[in-house]
């Protein structure tokens, strides 16, 4: 049936939240684009008049659609090539969703979102829907169709198998750029004893090409594997100007709520590695290199003004 302009209205007024459960619920980008999508369309074929609460049927139609994609993301998993990491949002974006609460920044941070890959799909909606957006366990047993106490002893699985024991420190933007040059300043130096120092002893570094460009399928583990990683990494030469594609740039910024570096080539980003920090340090660098993962990051970085590059090559 046709939407009337007040129908449609109300939708567009729930896309913003829609948009960041379905992210944190698939960690794609796209895909959350195209759950929305789908949501849209059964929207506008609904007898919408009859709808007592928009705003819950919406949010389980939305959740069964993320649901599906994320059984059938299982599969697609066991064959991606690599490493497989998160789709990384950069500062501003909308798709973040709320952040007025630790639990809400937390939900959407990268090592949060790389974690959640051990949860079950119910573990992961009742996760979500819980810890960023405070659903009631009645509403969220109503939307999986289940009780409210296995609503809440699901929740408090997931919660212990997201914690993994690391205490996240938060930083402000301000911070994150300091956190940013120091860790490059680091690994530009030649040495690999100013990264170790920077790291914790147990640091790890994880790259997703997704089989399109060369990211070591295996994680490199321990602050001198990592610190000897990015000091080749970061070395200027013809054989990482090579693997960039050409000259690129170096910025500092934020991903996810926390430190990230950005490099580009002509204006495509190529790169956006995440730092998971901790009252020891860094725990972990997390390099997202697939093309397919950066076309949100590049579109929104080219409609803002960024300053100056840390460094060219």
């Amino acid at each position: 049936m046709a939407l009337t302009r007040n129908h449609a209205d109300r939708f567009e007024a729930s896309m913003p939240r829609l948009q960041a459960i379905a992210y944190r619920l698939l960690g794609s980008a796209s895909d959350a684009e195209d759950a929305v999508q789908d949501t849209f369309l059964r929207w506008q074929a609904a007898d919408v008049d009859r709808i007592e609460v928009p705003e819950a049927w919406l949010t389980k139609v939305l959740t069964n659609l993320c649901l599906n994609q994320l059984t059938s993301a299982r599969a697609r998993r066991e064959t991606y090539v690599g490493q497989w990491l998160p789709e990384p949002l950069l500062a501003g974006d909308p798709m973040l969703g709320p952040a007025d609460t630790a639990e809400q920044r937390e939900s959407v941070s990268y090592a949060v979102l790389t974690l959640m890959e051990r949860l079950s799909p119910n573990e992961r909606v009742v996760y979500v829907l819980r810890e960023a957006f405070a659903y009631p366990h009645r509403q969220i047993a109503e939307i999986l169709d289940i009780t409210e106490a296995a609503s809440q002893q699901i929740f408090h699985r997931a919660r212990r198998h997201v914690s993994d024991g690391k205490a996240r420190t938060e930083v402000d933007e301000a911070a994150a750029r300091r956190i940013v040059e120091e860790f490059l300043a680091a690994a530009t130096s030649g040495k690999t004893e100013p990264l170790v120092r920077l790291l914790t002893d147990d640091a790890v570094a994880i790259g997703d090409g997704g089989g399109k460009v060369p990211a070591r399928a295996k994680a490199f583990e321990g602050a001198v594997a990592v610190a000897k990683y990015m000091r080749g990494l970061f070395k200027p030469g013809k054989a990482q100007l090579a693997l960039a594609g050409g000259a690129y740039e170096v910025y500092a910024t934020t991903a996810n709520g926390v430190p990230a570096v950005v490099a580009l080539v002509e204006g495509r980003i190529i790169a956006v590695m995440c730092l998971e920090v901790t009252g020891e340090g860094i725990a972990a660098c997390r390099a997202q290199v697939n093309p397919d993962k950066l076309e949100r990051a590049t579109r929104r970085w080219a409609a803002a003004d960024h300053g100056e590059p840390l460094f060219r090559t």
